[in-house]
């Protein structure tokens, strides 16, 4: 049982994961890969939309994914991309990354390679994990504007999708852990996090929603 304290706090959270930029037009969009093949759809939306001539897709294979997606997440997202009707041309593809670092480093060098002159990202993740992306873009990235994007969704929406509330609030807390503590290690710019934000963190954890953080010595 999940109390109201607890779907609370998770939706504040789930709130400031997303950075609510409003799309715009942007030289090429950048899908991040993930279990959630919601991604691909959000980018395909996005260049169906007229906002970017080009999609890449970036990812390789987790434990995750690994089943799922056994060619690597970058590649069937791709493939999601053509069966809704993306031409051939407009798609590229990253296969080789295994962190969102890696999305965004090994992203820069295919689209240089590619001769793609980029000025602006719309960068397409999971609804929560916008603003970490956004984080490391603006670390790894630094001379583009970045735009963030997902699929617009409640947190209720999301759970529904995944079918398992207390994993989505798992991830909730294991993406602002994140955001928390990357930053010194030099995987992303510092983010400001609200006190209610940090209020809402230590309420989750201490109710042992930590099955998604990572080890971590001050």
């Amino acid at each position: 049982m999940i109390s109201a304290q607890a779907w609370e706090d998770a939706q504040i959270i789930w709130d400031f994961h997303q950075m609510h930029h409003e799309p715009r037009a942007c030289s090429v969009a950048v899908g991040l890969g993930s279990h959630d093949l919601g991604v691909a759809d959000a980018t395909v939306d996005l260049y169906e939309r007229g906002l970017v001539p080009l999609v890449l897709f970036t990812g390789s294979t987790s434990p995750t994914t690994r089943e799922r997606m056994p060619r690597g997440e970058a590649v069937h997202y791709r493939d999601r991309a053509l069966e809704l009707g993306v031409p051939d041309s407009a798609v590229l593809v990253e296969p080789n990354a295994r962190n969102t670092g890696e999305n965004i480093r090994f992203s820069r060098t295919v689209l240089e390679e590619q001769g793609v002159d980029v000025t602006s990202v719309l960068l397409v993740s999971k609804p929560y994990e916008e603003r970490r992306a956004y984080a490391t873009a603006r670390k790894l990235w630094p001379n583009v504007e970045i735009v963030s994007a997902s699929t617009p969704m409640t947190l209720a929406d999301y759970v529904d999708s995944i079918g398992d509330a207390r994993l989505v609030i798992d991830m909730l807390v294991g993406a602002l852990q994140r955001l928390l503590i990357y930053p010194e290690q030099g995987f992303m710019v510092a983010v400001p996090v609200p006190d209610d934000v940090m209020a809402a963190y230590d309420r989750l954890r201490g109710a042992g929603f930590t099955s998604r953080l990572v080890a971590h010595s001050p």
